[in-house]
């Protein structure tokens, strides 16, 4: 729209003192180029966008993520920075680098050649149903609910509910310990996030190197070989480091 405002939107950090670009990338409806700001061997992967707020819907998300697909084909030290930043002027961008570079100088070695990974562990409803009935508790509570009116089994159907996710909690642990645990020693860092939903056994990010993906991949492989029959698995990566970095930006820091 003619006359409207410009800024600068911010995908990532890199470590690189030349000036790069990423390639065009189409954002709501117009063509927008990638290019770098740079503070000694920091810069910052931008593109100036018209200034406003832009949802995170589907199409906007991937297009974050593509040009950070693009980026780590390229370079091997990249800090991700969330969706949806954007700064008034290159100027902001630059001051706002120059205040981050002690933690980017910090991070960069640590992050040099590795990717994040992450591993989802849903359980499939027909064996987690099976599993439910199989557990002496909860049978004994289900078997008094049926006995008893509604009103009276009440608080039964509370203990039901609470055995139940006390069986989810125990499977969640087994899957720890047989799929997660062995992963975790091959990776150089692990984090075990929230589930998010009632079936999720494991929701799990995982640091790694670049050279020891495909080692990692055949890992992962064998743990589902093993467990495909009561569970599925959802392998997602390469990502940027976002579960092991806490750099957050806002636009209120430019």
């Amino acid at each position: 729209m003619e006359g409207q405002k410009t800024g600068i939107y911010i995908f990532c950090g890199i470590q690189t003192e030349e000036e790069t670009a990423f390639g065009d990338f189409e954002m709501e409806g117009d063509t927008r180029t990638t290019f770098t700001i740079h503070y000694k061997d920091a810069a910052m992967v931008a593109a100036e966008v018209p200034m406003k707020i832009y949802h995170p819907n589907k199409q906007n998300l991937m297009m974050h993520q593509q040009i950070l697909a693009r980026v780590m084909k390229e370079n091997d030290t990249v800090i991700p920075i969330s969706f949806g930043n954007i700064f008034k002027s290159r100027e902001d961008v630059k001051v706002l680098l120059e205040n981050l570079y002690p933690q980017f100088e910090e991070l960069f070695p640590k992050i040099k050649g590795k990717i994040e990974v992450g591993l989802k562990v849903i359980g499939k409803k027909d064996w987690l149903r099976k599993r439910v009935h199989e557990n002496p508790q909860v049978g004994k509570i289900a078997q008094s609910v049926q006995r008893k009116s509604e009103a009276a089994g009440y608080y039964d159907r509370i203990q039901l509910g609470d055995a139940a996710q006390n069986m989810i909690t125990g499977l969640q642990k087994e899957i720890e310990a047989d799929i997660y645990t062995p992963l975790e020693t091959e990776a150089e860092a692990a984090a075990i996030n929230d589930p998010i939903s009632e079936t999720m056994l494991l929701n799990a990010s995982f640091l790694i190197n670049r050279d020891k993906e495909e080692k990692f991949d055949e890992l992962v492989n064998e743990a589902h070989d093993k467990w495909k029959d009561y569970t599925d698995f959802n392998y997602t990566g390469p990502w940027p480091a976002y579960n092991f970095i806490n750099i957050r930006l806002t636009v209120e820091e430019a």
